[in-house]
């Protein structure tokens, strides 16, 4: 017998390549889609091979199989929302937005993973032009670092750099909902991250940089926007929400290995007693990570 749909947990689709270390990848959405309270289903993209230090390979899957999974998973059960990180490859990424174009009221939130963060380059020009011309028009949220919002938005006929209100506008152009720039790699004392609309600025938020860097923590800001959407919330409440979740995930995040710290997702789990302390002039915490999520 089915149980009562309104029993169900909300059910987020994330589309993502694997993490061997656990730190990034499809294995940080799961984790933590799972920490607030919703039903993860996964469709891998992309095998890689990885550590905390950084990415060896990737091995894009055959897209019969992504398409074969995701399309399982979705005649099966109800989902609240759609998250969409690493895919690998150009014909990936025309499967998946022929995917997600089936269901156009579901909720979609990207994060452009382009390189990780030592550098190693995880998507080429052509993989960068499939994304700008067949998802972002079909996003609600675009979550991209400076360093991937810039080279997202960039322009033959630019001299220079444009700075990242034009980088938004540009994305928001091409379809985007709305674009939350993330400033970890920015050359400013506090992180600044910006969530941009149609109408221009809607929030913007700045955090104490957290000693350290982290791997995998656009994974998790992005998945935690997806389930404050699919827990109901609206976008500027899911992106401040969605900020501090990862926030706290970073300031009690743990070094396993010899590279980079992993966050805690379930730090409220370990630490029950104590709440750990927040800005009393911030809302909602940044992207604190070097990595861009992969």
């Amino acid at each position: 017998m089915n149980p009562n749909p309104q029993s169900l947990p909300p059910i987020v689709l994330t589309f993502a390549a694997t993490d061997p270390s656990g730190g990034a990848g499809i294995q940080a959405d799961l984790m933590t889609l799972s920490s607030m309270g919703c039903h993860p289903l996964s469709v891998v993209t992309a095998i890689t091979v990885q550590d905390t230090l950084g990415v060896e390979a990737v091995y894009p899957l055959d897209v019969d199989w992504v398409e074969d999974q995701a399309r399982a998973v979705l005649e099966d059960m109800p989902v609240a929302a759609f998250k969409i990180g690493l895919l690998g490859s150009v014909e990936i990424v025309s499967v998946v937005a022929e995917i997600v174009s089936d269901y156009p009221d579901i909720p979609l939130v990207l994060d452009p993973v382009l390189a990780s963060g030592r550098g190693d380059e995880l998507a080429n020009e052509d993989v960068l032009m499939a994304i700008r011309e067949m998802l972002l028009p079909q996003t609600t949220v675009l979550t991209p670092n400076s360093m991937e919002a810039r080279r997202l938005a960039e322009e033959d006929e630019d001299d220079e750099p444009p700075d990242l209100a034009t980088c938004a506008q540009r994305l928001i152009s091409d379809g985007c909902e709305y674009v939350l720039v993330t400033g970890t790699h920015e050359n400013t004392t506090k992180v600044i991250n910006t969530l941009y609309s149609e109408n221009g600025q809607v929030r913007s938020d700045r955090w104490d940089r957290l000693p350290g860097s982290y791997h995998g923590s656009g994974c998790t800001l992005a998945s935690a926007i997806a389930a404050n959407l699919a827990n109901g919330l609206d976008v500027a409440d899911a992106v401040r929400d969605a900020q501090e979740y990862t926030w706290q995930s970073l300031a009690n995040g743990f070094r396993p290995g010899m590279g980079q710290h992993i966050p805690d997702r379930f730090f409220w789990a370990r630490n029950a007693e104590i709440e750990p302390e927040v800005p009393a002039d911030e809302t909602a915490p940044p992207d604190q990570s070097v990595d861009s999520g992969n």
